[in-house]
């Protein structure tokens, strides 16, 4: 959908119109239009912006993950090279599973039964020499696409390391396709760290460009292909979920290449819900929508985030910002100064005293924000939640508690998880740092007992 004017939101109700304009995607990432040759991720645009953003969703199964050992092999001839532009991936508009056998339907795609795509447009690729399909015909392969900061793919990877983990000597390959969804995240050694952190040690195809994202005509992450042994696709998956039902289709099409599984039991068939609250019809106490600081999302029909019509008047504006109080939930707030770049807010001066900050007030049980220290020295975010310091039953796996404070150290471009509280409620929240190095680009939430 083509943007054909910026939107101009009033101050009173903003609720209103922007869920107008926006459904709640709990499960998975997505947007609604794509394009490969996106708007620069130096937030210097010239132009206005047309593109609809991704979208993420706020919701699965949280579980702890494993550091890494060992080496993680990537492909030299480009590992240091930090590509400039950012395109922008297309809705979801998530299809019915299919798991019937059926022949080739003759097409090239990512369709249930459409021969699967070769690998297109791979910047690089990590834990692997160049691959292509035609290379692992013979194998079931389970096609993975995903980017670092979704917190919906994070949310998969134990269930990916276990697949890895009893078929891959059966005849299973799985691919990770990592597809990005900021700027930061085409950069190799990002990528490579975040593999190292949660242990995948799979192949990984970084598909900086969305060559391969728009040959299987993708549209969400994480998204799951799984391709027979002669090469057709004969399952697809769409966002969390499903893990029972994608484990034993992983089984089916290893049977059917003729591989024994009788020493390998399938899964535990108990997935995790989520708080029933956090499917409210009434969206002031529902779970809190994705959040995004960046312009670009800001003025898509789905966006409207953040809860100031000043912020509306154009992109990469430095302007003084007054926190109106009396918090909706489903938006944020600033106070100081700040810079609305196309993918970021990023803080506009050095403090002493934390006294610029973004709030908001949300409902979850999990709280987590993507952050970037743009290249500058390491710097805290301070939290509070209800104005005061979190306690330890309340602060998210990165937050440090010390001296009366409660903050994280943003050293690098990632997912900070900030709030896991005991259980699904309403609070308010505000984040400040006193670095002008501060550049946020979204809050996701969650409403599980655990994880992020």
């Amino acid at each position: 959908m083509r943007l054909q004017s910026l939107v101009i939101i009033p101050t009173r109700p903003l609720a209103v119109v922007a869920f107008a304009a926006s459904t709640l995607l709990l499960n998975a990432c997505g947007g609604d239009g794509v394009s490969p040759t996106a708007v620069s991720s130096q937030d210097t645009p010239t132009h206005a912006v047309t593109i609809e953003p991704p979208k993420q969703a706020n919701a699965g199964l949280g579980l702890p993950t494993e550091p890494a050992t060992g080496a993680v092999a990537v492909s030299p001839t480009l590992d240091s090279q930090d590509p400039a532009n950012t395109p922008t991936p297309s809705a979801i508009d998530t299809q019915p599973d299919k798991t019937e056998e059926s022949a080739f339907s003759g097409a090239v795609g990512g369709a249930v039964d459409d021969r699967a795509p070769e690998f297109a447009k791979i910047y690089n690729w990590i834990n692997s020499e160049f691959l292509t399909m035609e290379e692992l015909r013979g194998k079931v392969v389970l096609i993975d696409f995903w980017t670092y900061t979704c917190v919906n793919c994070i949310r998969t990877f134990p269930y990916l390391r276990e697949w890895n983990e009893k078929y891959k000597d059966k005849g299973l390959t799985i691919i990770g396709v990592h597809t990005p969804e900021f700027g930061f995240e085409k950069v190799t050694k990002n990528v490579l760290a975040s593999t190292v952190n949660y242990n995948l040690t799979w192949p990984m195809a970084q598909d900086n460009d969305f060559g391969t994202w728009l040959a299987y005509g993708n549209r969400v992450w994480p998204a799951k292909y799984l391709v027979d042994a002669g090469g057709i696709v004969r399952y697809t998956h769409f966002g969390e979920g499903a893990y029972l039902d994608t484990e034993e289709q992983i089984r089916k099409l290893l049977e059917e290449a003729g591989v024994s599984l009788d020493d390998v039991e399938i899964g535990n068939p108990d997935e995790p819900t989520a708080d029933s609250r956090a499917y409210s019809s009434d969206r002031s106490i529902g779970i809190t929508r994705e959040i995004y600081g960046g312009f670009q999302r800001n003025s898509s029909l789905q966006g409207i985030y953040v809860a100031h019509e000043r912020y509306y008047d154009g992109p990469s504006q430095t302007l003084h910002y007054v926190d109106p109080g009396d918090h909706q939930n489903q938006f944020m707030y600033l106070q100081g100064p700040w810079t609305n770049g196309l993918e970021k807010l990023k803080h506009a001066r050095e403090t002493q005293d934390n006294s610029d900050y973004i709030g908001l007030k949300f409902f979850a049980t999990s709280v987590n924000a993507v952050i970037d220290p743009e290249s500058g020295p390491p710097f805290d975010v301070q939290v509070t939640i209800d104005g005061r310091p979190l306690t330890a039953e309340e602060a998210g796996s990165d937050l440090i508690l010390e001296d009366g404070r409660s903050f994280f150290i943003v050293d690098k471009a990632r997912l900070f998880e900030v709030v896991a509280l005991p259980e699904f409620g309403g609070h308010e929240l505000k984040l400040s740092a006193n670095s002008p190095d501060f550049a946020f680009f979204a809050f996701t939430f969650g409403a599980y007992s655990e994880g992020p």
